[in-house]
């Protein structure tokens, strides 16, 4: 990833290639001017603030031409940071699909990184399913499905159509950005990684959300396509369900949406797995197959779950013939031993804490040898 480095030295770096609008069109990424940055947020202003993490900020602004931009300030310029930001802007100018969130631009100044967006009116599924916009219930079922479908196929890109082929590691709500008409646009590579041809998986540091984290991969740090695979199958349950992936309970306890969906997908009672917002307004053969399809991708062992091109397949094809039959499936459910569910409100030192615009807590940067897991006190119990 030499390349990737480029972005942050002093030389000279011509204006990029073609990259995605949030629209679907194309767009020369551009080199912005601190200044001109600046200039776009009134100061990198409170009130134009969208969201901060443990990376740094998320601003909005308006360019001197008027356009609306989404501006990423990281917080920090350690080693991590900048091997964050020169990841995503590596990834960031391969990818051109409708539904990934491309380089509008960025900044590289002496002590400044900033990334340049598009930015999404309807911000994030996040704050529609959890956040600002709840309330307003504008998911409706159509839309659901709509981003379902965009979201698996920009992953299916990301896996399978892009070379060297990418891995997110960071697939969640808050990272699926919806533009004006519900276009899904999975946003946020800077835990990506790019997998070389002939190469299966990888051991690496353990970066990502608790509750979308694929067990091999919080336990081991063994990072696959099928680890987006399980993280996509988590967001699928929580787009139908409108449950978070961890949910707390009376007393403290702590149930993940897996150990909650299965007994009802077991006993076939799929209306009340819906999110009760919908009121029954869905369409029960499409909410079946797509409950199916998300227990496949959370299965628990990597190779019993579907590449994103089945699961793409699976969700359109259902959505062509909504008449057709559905593969019963039952689903694996995974429980987070309490020495992992503690790390959900946990700081974690490299980051600053925990990603609270997400509502979660991150589990980000934290090493596995570090963690000094006892495997078989940590062992994520399967329910059979």
């Amino acid at each position: 990833m030499g390349s990737s480095f480029s972005c942050c030295s002093s030389e000279k770096i011509e204006e990029g290639s073609p990259t995605t609008l949030g629209g679907g069109g194309y767009t020369p990424w551009r080199i912005f001017s601190y200044k001109e940055l600046h200039t776009a947020t009134n100061g990198f202003s409170e009130d134009n603030k969208l969201g901060e993490g443990g990376f740094g900020s998320v601003y909005w602004g308006k360019t001197s031409d008027g356009l609306e931009i989404a501006v990423k300030k990281l917080k920090a310029m350690n080693s991590k940071a900048e091997m964050e930001f020169a990841v995503e802007v590596e990834v960031l100018g391969r990818v051109r699909h409708k539904n990934l969130l491309g380089l509008r631009g960025y900044c590289a100044g002496d002590d400044q990184r900033l990334i340049v967006y598009d930015y999404m009116q309807n911000l994030s599924l996040l704050s529609h399913l959890h956040g600002q916009f709840a309330s307003e219930v504008q998911l409706d079922w159509k839309r659901r499905m709509k981003i379902a479908i965009g979201s698996a196929e920009g992953i299916l890109y990301l896996h399978h159509e892009v070379t060297p082929h990418i891995i997110h590691r960071d697939i969640k709500a808050s990272n699926v950005l919806l533009n004006s008409d519900f276009e899904p646009l999975v946003a946020d590579f800077g835990f990506a990684k790019l997998i070389p041809e002939g190469v299966s998986h990888m051991t690496t540091r353990v970066k990502g959300t608790l509750g979308y984290l694929a067990p091999e991969y919080a336990m081991w740090g063994k990072v696959s396509e099928s680890c987006d695979v399980y993280s996509f199958g988590i967001l699928l349950l929580e787009l139908l369900t409108g449950r978070k992936p961890i949910e707390k309970l009376p007393g403290g306890a702590k149930r993940t949406i897996t150990e909650w969906a299965e007994p009802l997908i077991t006993k076939g009672r799929f209306r009340d797995l819906a999110d009760p917002k919908l009121r029954g307004s869905l369409d029960e053969n499409q909410l079946k197959q797509a409950i199916n399809v998300a227990a496949l991708c959370v299965q628990s062992e990597p190779e019993n779950r579907p590449k994103m091109k089945e699961v793409v397949s699976l969700l359109k094809g259902y959505e062509a013939n909504s008449g057709s039959g559905t593969k019963e499936m039952r689903i694996d459910s995974l429980k987070y031993k309490e020495e992992i569910l503690a790390l959900d409100q946990t700081s974690d030192e490299d980051d600053g804490g925990p990603d609270e615009s997400n509502g979660y807590g991150i589990f980000s940067a934290i090493e596995v040898q570090k963690m000094q897991y006892d495997t078989h006190k940590i062992l994520m119990a399967h329910h059979v």
